[in-house]
Parts: structure tokens; C-alpha cells; sequence
């Protein structure tokens, strides 16, 4: 311990001396805790759901999606136990989707809770997918923000993009097939608000007096 000119006393934590796997704050612990937990109640949310899966587009969707889920899990595991590099760099996503959206409103039916199992569908299960993705991505996005060591804050940084091509690519599955509709604004209110922005020309911060 070291006192301060102020009479305060503070231990001496350089960098070099903290051993590597304990090259963590306290903040970051809670934070990853919470993605980890996250990324498992994705993984265990895909296996519980996969036999109710009808759909084979969507079924090799989810089995895609677990095994590169499953991977990115475990390196987020090994690089926050061993506060080292893992044994493979962080990986990235490739949805098989398309990227165009049917935009408009089709008439359908109110959405209401289930009553038994047996109502579990296939627009069920990829807005169930599409709801882990986003949880995924926000957990690690507030995590990234404020994580120390940075070899763990590297990894959860590249794996943010995955958790949005995910919900991308399920988001355009459910589009697809009238599950996610889309509406759009007229286009005199569209065009609006496209132009309510203008760029700035040639400034600095040198230039502001």
C-alpha cells in the first residue's frame, strides 16, 4: 500500500504485476456474466425449441446459427478465464438470406399468448431466435463499452456484428413469410424527413473560434 500527499492510502496495481487471467475489473465481471448467461439461455432456448421446428429453411437456419453461436461462446469463455488470446480468433457470420424486405401491411390476425404446447410455430420459434439475437447484441455492445482487459473486450467487440447478422437474417426470414411486416411512410413524409439533414462543408475543429 501507498499513501498519497493527501494522507490517502491506495494499493499499487501497474498493469504488469496483475497476473494475466486476473486482468479484470469488477464492473467487467458483472457485465460478462451477464453475456455469458445470455449467450447460454440462446443456446439452450435453440435446443429446447429445434423438434418443433416444421420449416427446413428455418431449421438449417437455427442448427447454423447454434454451431457458430456454440463457438463464439466458448472463446468468450476461455479468453475471460485465461485473460489471454483464444485458441482461434473470433469468427464472422454469414447469413444465407437475401436482403430484400416486403414493405406494407398485410391484414392478419391479433397476436395473443398460447395456451399449450401445441401451439408452437414456426413464426413463434424465429421471433423467439430473433429476440435472443437482439438481447445477445445489446449484452455485449454494454459490455464492450467498459471492459478492461483487451483481449476480452477485442472478442466481445467482433462478436456484436454476428449477433446482428443473426437477427438480420432471421428478421428477413420472418419478413418472408408475412411474420415481421413492415410499414412504410408516404413519400412526400419519407422525403421529409430524408432531407430534415444536411452535412457540413470543409469545417475543423481548428476552425471554430
Amino acid at each position: 500500500m501507498n499513501q498519497n500527499p493527501n494522507g490517502q492510502t491506495h494499493q499499487n496495481m501497474q498493469t504488469g504485476s496483475v497476473p494475466q487471467q486476473m486482468n479484470h475489473g469488477g464492473h467487467e465481471l458483472f457485465d460478462v456474466h451477464e453475456v455469458l448467461s445470455t449467450s447460454l439461455s440462446g443456446l439452450n432456448l435453440k435446443t429446447i425449441l429445434r423438434p418443433h421446428v416444421k420449416d427446413q429453411e428455418l431449421l438449417s437456419m437455427l442448427d447454423r446459427q447454434y454451431t457458430f453461436a456454440l463457438d463464439e461462446y466458448n472463446i468468450t469463455v476461455e479468453c475471460f478465464q485465461t485473460g489471454k488470446d483464444p485458441s482461434h480468433p473470433t469468427s464472422s457470420y454469414k447469413m444465407q438470406q437475401g436482403n430484400d424486405f416486403v414493405y406494407g401491411m398485410k391484414p392478419s390476425q391479433p397476436k395473443k399468448p398460447i395456451q399449450n404446447a401445441n401451439e408452437i410455430s414456426d413464426e413463434l420459434i424465429s421471433g423467439y431466435l430473433l429476440g435472443a439475437a437482439k438481447t445477445s447484441a445489446s449484452a455485449k455492445t454494454a459490455a464492450a463499452l467498459e471492459t478492461t482487459n483487451p483481449v476480452l473486450r477485442r472478442v466481445l467487440a467482433d462478436s456484436i456484428p454476428n449477433c446482428i447478422e443473426m437477427a438480420y437474417e432471421l428478421a428477413i426470414y420472418q419478413n418472408k413469410h408475412h411474420y415481421y411486416q413492415v410499414p412504410q411512410l408516404d413519400q412526400q413524409d419519407m422525403q421529409a424527413i430524408l432531407n430534415s439533414y444536411a452535412p457540413v462543408q470543409g469545417q475543423s475543429m481548428n476552425n471554430i473560434q
